[in-house]
């Protein structure tokens, strides 16, 4: 477990120092766009995202820095997707932990490096509507809330799972401070009619 942290802390780190995070302040206001499919590199785990969550991201990392260097130059973050429902305990939540993949991989390479839990997935094609948080992921409530007035006024339904983006969280330069985590949360939607 230790080095599942560790890696993923590493991991975390890397991507942080590849992105200029100011490209993604117009997501201060809620928006409605369209996203292209994308490969991912997915585990899914069940569990407290709080405490499941670093062991799927540990794994995660392990099998991307498994793969051929040249898929591990694009520049990541690493994603999470829960059923829209949250009536449930966290405990029995069942996430989806992920890490964007260039499209062109249609398979991963046979290696005891790979975790047995990794899969390859394509998400999206298709309108999300999306928010970028600033701070703790405990105190996301008003960003989501405010996203989903914003689905509703623009006439849309949410269709699909929530997702968070990590543009920045523990071990990404908040030297600990979870005020200056930002995060994009993100809805599949469809028109209402």
């Amino acid at each position: 477990m230790k080095r599942n942290a560790i890696l993923l802390v590493c991991g975390l780190v890397l991507i942080a120092c590849q992105r200029d995070l100011s490209q993604f302040d117009y997501l201060l206001t809620p928006q409605i766009s369209t996203k292209p499919s994308q490969k991912m590199l997915v585990v899914e785990v069940k569990g407290d995202p709080n405490t499941a969550g670093k062991e799927a991201f540990g794994q995660l990392f392990k099998s991307f820095y498994a793969l051929k260097k040249e898929y591990r130059t694009i520049k990541v973050a690493p994603r999470a997707r829960w059923q829209f429902s949250f009536d449930k305990p966290k405990e029995e939540w069942i996430g989806k932990y992920a890490l964007p993949l260039p499209n062109e991989i249609e398979q991963l390479p046979q290696s005891e490096k790979i975790s047995p839990n990794v899969r390859l997935e394509t998400w999206y094609g298709g309108e999300v509507a999306e928010i970028l948080h600033l701070g703790p992921y405990g105190e996301e409530t008003p960003t989501i809330e405010k996203l989903m007035a914003f689905i509703e006024a623009q006439g849309y339904q949410i269709s699909g799972d929530h997702e968070e983006e990590y543009l920045k969280g523990p071990g990404m330069f908040s030297k600990g401070n979870p005020k200056k985590y930002r995060t994009i949360i993100r809805y599949e939607v469809t028109p209402k009619n």
